[in-house]
């Protein structure tokens, strides 16, 4: 065997042996940089759990301090004793409850409607649930103001959560999903004598129970963390939530930061340890709605 013979299959070796290098050094540039930004963004969150476990003296004395000197956890027993912060913890809990039941259940019957029935006028109010993405909440605080004030629903759960009902990209999701559903199976439960709710519930709702669960977490987290509504409608502490709730944390002497951070922890622990629990559901649900807004 000849010398050229050889070396090129050396030269190959060592070519592949630069590449694999170069990608080496590739991936852990990336990796150096995706932490660099994972801990910007955490260190936020970071900074108000550290704050909320100083004194106030130390909170706003000269320097930078990234642990406290020493745990105070005087700022969570003043929210405790002195806020109502337990009602405002119901109150979240049962509007977004509420909220998230009203949701789901509207929705997979609008969607089971638009996609599985022929009634006139289908494609008009598919068209009009599309435009929904174009008309941000925001523009409508005011009609759902009024409407709240007429209805003399203002400093009540109702008043919270029946705006909040309104999710068009619910519908438009379950639709998508409804749509791949054989129809073979609404007829052979139609055959059997089921009716369409019992055909929603035994059948579409079962077979979809993935979709269901992601969209449930999301919008329980969404109308948790909701703030400009229930601001708005909300102007008692006794029916506050518990975003609202926390504008509420103020002294007589200026701004308490280490009580402010306190209650920013506290309104966010729910939803954390939800989406700890339930990261999988949460990330496919917010797949999904990207993929109907994209």
């Amino acid at each position: 065997m000849s010398s050229d013979a050889i070396s090129r299959p050396a030269e190959h070796l060592a070519e592949r042996a630069r590449g694999d290098r170069l990608i080496d050094l590739g991936g852990l540039a990336l990796t150096a940089i995706t932490f660099a930004f994972a801990l910007a963004a955490i260190f936020p969150i970071y900074w108000a759990v550290v704050t909320s476990f100083k004194s106030e003296t130390e909170v706003i004395a000269s320097g930078v301090s990234l642990w406290p000197q020493r745990l105070n956890t005087d700022a969570y027993e003043h929210i405790w004793r002195n806020t109502n912060i337990g009602y405002w913890y119901i109150n979240s809990l049962v509007t977004s409850s509420l909220i998230t039941i009203g949701v789901i259940v509207s929705s997979a019957g609008c969607a089971y409607a638009l996609s599985q029935l022929d009634f006139p006028g289908r494609r008009v109010i598919y068209v009009l649930i599309l435009a929904c993405f174009m008309i941000p909440m925001q523009a409508l605080i005011i009609n759902h103001f009024v409407l709240m004030a007429q209805f003399r629903l203002l400093n009540t759960w109702a008043g919270i959560i029946l705006p909040q009902l309104i999710v068009p990209v619910t519908i438009i999701v379950y639709k998508q999903f409804f749509d791949q559903v054989p129809r073979e199976f609404r007829e052979a439960a139609q055959m059997d004598g089921a009716g369409h709710f019992k055909t929603l519930f035994r059948i579409y709702l079962p077979m979809n129970w993935g979709v269901t669960s992601a969209l449930a977490i999301i919008t329980f987290i969404g109308a948790w963390n909701s703030f400009l509504w229930p601001f708005l409608a909300a102007t008692g502490e006794a029916t506050m939530t518990v975003p609202v709730g926390i504008t509420q944390v103020k002294d007589a002497y200026g701004i308490v930061y280490a009580r402010l951070m306190a209650s920013a922890v506290m309104a966010g622990l729910p939803v954390a340890i939800i989406y700890l629990i339930f990261q999988r559901r949460v990330t496919q649900a917010i797949m999904l709605s990207a993929g109907v807004k994209g």
